[in-house]
């Protein structure tokens, strides 16, 4: 039962937090209870990562109960080195999530924590599950918290970017169970088996045609998620509008999801079809990458401008997964990771720039390494990371996919190492612009006291990601190790439910 603990476990401590902030006097007692859940996961994750069934395949857990044994529905999951990597991103990004968040969360904590509890429960189902039906509920289940986040906390115009992402999400997720319906369709035509389970659909027998348009049923939800250009339209408006840990879930997490699920279920399912795509797919990874990029530079907001340089370095893991090789697949989970890392802490500083000057646009800033110089160091730092300077763990995610593109086509990888120019500009533009420079005409005056630097706490989980991202970027081994998929044909053994 560990696999199903760690849906349950944040699901049940969402609860317990919203139940506990039902007295005013117990306000504060909701966030001890988020922590003390995310601290409950990380330790229950450890435990499953010592257990696993190391050097016995590529499969390390297994779990699998009925559910609607009717049409085939079991509660399956099954977890890989992949599944993994993307389990401790969650468990990691979630204390930044809940520990900085408590000081900008006036209003009903205990109902915040829910909903961002509920999200990460829904996050963990999805890197686990291995049956197509609950793979689309748990992909469901995480996106209608993460709405009622942006409506609720967000910034001005928060009600837009709120029903924005809720229909782009949405709508492609719709297609997505279609394209698994389709897929269970022709499976039972082939077989005369009604299922939904991973490894049994991914024996079906397809005709080239339906494989390719089952294939883009999923390639373009998950292109949503990630996002690919052209749709990615939702992601800057999202991420201004979110608050600080929504825009960190989103950033660090839920993208991730995208690009897991192009992994799992659209190069593992469907292998034949996405290797006829994959130029295409490279060649929306480059325009990602330019674009994005060339956005990020005409940004005067700091949010907008962290946004779109997601769409760019998100481009890079399409390389990756597209390039056809394992180099470049590992090269994309490295930079999945580095990026959540990366771009999560990001957002915090920006959260945190908005919270104490009121303002998110870099003009009304400069000169702050004078009165904040413990979060402008740290802003240098993740700046210097996301652009990616050797050492950090951005640099190896993107070295090797941009090695593995060009084995296969080095025009496109051409391409991508201008994007990491105009990343190297933007970038360094944003630190001049925020914190060096003179200070802006509204700052240090006597009627303006001077914002609070960040404190320990901010300090303490801020440093433990620089600690991260600087391991990741000089001994990237064990990330590396884990990081391919196992085979959609390498059935788990033995059935039934166990750890």
């Amino acid at each position: 039962m560990a696999l199903p603990a760690l849906i349950l476990l944040p699901a049940a401590g969402g609860l317990a937090a919203w139940l506990s902030d039902r007295s005013r006097q117990a306000s504060s007692l909701s966030w001890w209870v988020a922590i003390t859940t995310i601290l409950l996961q990380a330790l229950l994750l450890l435990v499953i990562t010592r257990t696993a069934d190391w050097g016995h395949g590529p499969w390390l857990a297994h779990f699998s109960a009925p559910w609607i044994p009717a049409l085939g529905i079991a509660a399956r999951m099954d977890m890989d080195g992949l599944s993994l990597v993307m389990l401790w991103l969650t468990t990691l990004l979630s204390f930044p999530c809940v520990i900085l968040s408590a000081r900008d969360v006036g209003e009903r904590p205990g109902l915040f924590n829910l909903l961002l509890l509920a999200t990460i429960a829904g996050i963990n189902g999805v890197f686990l599950a291995t049956d197509l039906f609950l793979f689309f509920f748990f992909w469901e289940l995480m996106l209608v918290p993460m709405y009622v986040l942006i409506l609720q906390w967000g910034h001005e115009d928060r009600r837009r970017a709120a029903i924005k992402f809720f229909l782009f999400t949405q709508g492609s997720g719709l297609l997505m169970l279609v394209a698994i319906l389709g897929l269970v369709i022709l499976h039972q035509h082939a077989t005369g088996i009604v299922t939904f389970d991973y490894f049994a659909l991914a024996d079906t027998p397809l005709m080239p045609t339906a494989a390719m348009v089952l294939m883009l049923g999923f390639f373009i939800a998950f292109a949503v998620k990630l996002p690919v250009v052209p749709l990615h339209v939702w992601l800057p408006d999202t991420h201004t509008q979110a608050p600080t840990a929504g825009s960190v879930l989103l950033a660090g997490i839920l993208l991730k999801t995208g690009g897991y699920g192009l992994i799992r279920f659209v190069v593992l399912l469907f292998p034949e079809a996405a290797t006829r795509f994959a130029p295409v797919a490279l060649a929306l990874g480059v325009a990602g990458i330019l674009y994005g990029a060339w956005l990020s530079l005409a940004q005067d907001d700091m949010k907008r401008l962290i946004a779109y340089s997601s769409v760019s370095h998100l481009g890079f893991v399409l390389l990756g997964i597209f390039s056809g090789s394992p180099m470049g697949m590992r090269g994309a989970v490295v930079q999945m990771v580095a990026h959540g890392l990366s771009t999560g802490a990001l957002f915090v500083i920006a959260g945190s720039l908005q919270d104490r000057l009121h303002t998110r646009d870099m003009r009304r800033m400069g000169g702050l390494w004078q009165a904040l110089p413990h979060l402008s160091s740290v802003g240098l730092f993740f700046a210097i990371a996301s652009l990616g300077l050797p050492g950090m763990g951005n640099f190896v995610g993107e070295f090797l996919t941009l090695l593995a593109t060009w084995r296969v086509s080095p025009p496109m990888a051409i391409l991508g190492t201008v994007g990491l120019v105009l990343s190297a500009v933007y970038s360094l533009t944003m630190v001049g612009r925020a914190f060096l420079g003179p200070p802006h005409a509204g700052q240090g005056t006597t009627h303006t006291p001077p914002p609070a630097d960040f404190g320990p706490r901010q300090m303490t989980v801020l440093g433990l990601t620089m600690a991260l991202l600087l391991v990741l970027g000089t001994y990237p081994q064990p990330v590396l190790d884990l990081s391919l998929p196992a085979p959609a044909h390498a059935t788990p053994q033995p059935e039934g439910p166990h750890p």
